[in-house]
């Protein structure tokens, strides 16, 4: 079973960028979908970004032209920049494999979670 990991989460001021990072821990990655997906208190998870094995990606409204989604398959790691952020922006951030790249739904599994903070 693989594993991820996700990195880079902190406290940031609003208007600051930041660099979320979800290593595996199996080489496979580089064959697989994966997306973001975040949880703020007292809300549904939701989605964020997704990328296919080929490149393809995906941003929910909420975050396109300020959030991008990335690979290095030699590095077995996703990133998800984040510039502009918003205190709304503030919440757990998973990453996923299974990702649907058209329906931004995962089957999993799934990391642990890397905290997000966005002070106004």
């Amino acid at each position: 079973q693989v594993q991820l990991v996700e990195s880079g989460g902190g406290l940031v001021q609003a208007g600051g960028s930041l660099r979320l990072s979800c290593a595996a821990s199996r080489r496979f990655i580089s064959s697989v979908n994966i997306g973001w997906f975040r949880q703020a208190p007292g809300k549904e998870r939701e989605a964020v970004a997704a990328i296919s094995w080929s490149g393809a990606r995906n941003h929910a409204d909420s975050v396109k032209a300020r959030f991008t989604i990335s690979r290095d398959n030699a590095k077995n790691t996703v990133y998800l920049q984040m510039n502009s952020l918003k205190p709304e922006d503030t919440a757990v951030y998973y990453c996923a494999l299974g990702m649907n790249i058209a329906t931004m739904t995962a089957s999993g599994p799934w990391g642990q979670g890397t905290q997000v903070t966005v002070s106004s």
